[in-house]
């Protein structure tokens, strides 16, 4: 058994798409239109058939009222590994990004925590 998808609730898929795509660096590999939304799904370049991340629109109405208390409480809807977290915290802030937590060392992992602009926070990971 493995992970084929995961996802994170988004308050607009076209900005969400613009900022996985073009900040992150994530690639686009699925977009089928559902009505007013799509089916919209992004992987690592590094890996184009592996996880992909589903950009969820957060219509359900459980989905605001979840997503905003883990924001509140400063808590990631996901975590992305990388592979240098002072390296790519530097080149996301010179992107314009917000973080709500620089780079921080807790025992065998490095994190930096940051604001996607479509409604979650999401951690990045250094693993020593």
């Amino acid at each position: 058994m493995k992970i084929n998808l995961a996802n994170v609730f988004v308050n607009d898929q076209g900005k969400a798409l613009r900022f996985y795509t073009e900040v992150l660096g994530f690639v686009k590999k699925t977009e089928v239109p559902l009505g007013k939304h799509r089916w919209l799904t992004v992987v690592s370049p590094e890996e184009p058939n592996g996880t992909e991340l589903v950009l969820e629109p957060n219509d359900h109405p459980a989905v605001r009222p979840y997503t905003e208390a883990l924001v509140n409480d400063g808590i990631p809807a996901a975590s992305f590994a990388v592979d240098d977290v002072h390296a790519e915290f530097d080149r996301l802030r010179g992107l314009g990004v917000r973080f709500t937590q620089e780079p921080l060392e807790m025992g065998p992992v490095i994190t930096a925590i940051l604001d996607d602009t479509c409604g979650n926070l999401i951690q990045i990971a250094e693993y020593k």
